[in-house]
């Protein structure tokens, strides 16, 4: 019987899953937030070190007694084998600490993983009651229905105009927002937005590129 990989060595493979770094919708270059950007997604944690307690009810770890409980049970479900009871663990985490974020960030991993998009949409819009102005998770939740075939942008959309709302130098809010209402056949709001996604070329050189192109293909 082939040996099963712990969950952590399995999300090693998938950190880098664009649910997290912005997806760019069908026929479009990738495109992300810069690094240090107050709008770029959430970020996956480094997986637990190899001594973390593996008995999610030792609460070894700084903070609240509630922060120590979700942080030993993401601990312990990143190590487990069985990845229906990670997932358990991970879900569970969020009822403890609903403000813990590396609990969203790895169940949202694992359901992009699977393509279970319906699910991503589910964990940020569980992290969106408790944290309203996590611009992250707006856009995550945006990035989620556009990873569906075809891309549900009329779903997305609503996410995308929050980000903006939250965080008006989103560019990559601009960018997608421009994209949608292109999409819809709303020219000048697309024109609107893909200008200012335009605009950000020094913070975000690659997303003005692509907005550029769509502005070109546009003939604007």
């Amino acid at each position: 019987m082939p040996q099963r990989r712990p969950f952590n060595l399995f999300f090693a493979g998938v950190l880098a899953l664009a649910i997290l770094t912005p997806r760019v919708a069908p026929a479009a270059a990738s495109v992300t937030e810069t690094a240090g950007s107050t709008t770029a997604p959430l970020t996956a944690p480094a997986p637990a070190t190899a001594g973390a307690p593996a008995n999610p009810a030792e609460p070894s770890y700084g903070g609240d007694a509630n922060e120590a409980r979700a942080r030993a049970l993401v601990n312990a479900a990143i190590n487990l084998t069985d990845s229906d009871r990670a997932v358990k663990l991970l879900w569970q985490a969020t009822e403890i600490d609903p403000n813990f974020t590396e609990a969203y960030i790895y169940l949202a991993l694992f359901y992009n993983s699977r393509s279970n998009f319906g699910k991503v949409v589910d964990v940020y819009q569980k992290l969106v009651k408790v944290e309203p102005k996590e611009v992250s998770a707006y856009l995550n939740i945006g990035e989620a229905y556009m990873s569906f075939v075809p891309p549900r942008m009329d779903d997305a959309l609503p996410y995308y105009l929050k980000a903006m709302e939250l965080d008006p130098t989103s560019s990559f809010a601009a960018l997608r927002l421009g994209q949608i209402y292109a999409q819809q056949g709303n020219r000048s709001a697309a024109v609107k937005y893909l200008r200012l996604a335009s605009a950000d070329r020094a913070k975000n050189p690659d997303v003005a590129a692509q907005a550029d192109k769509f502005l070109r293909d546009m003939g604007s």
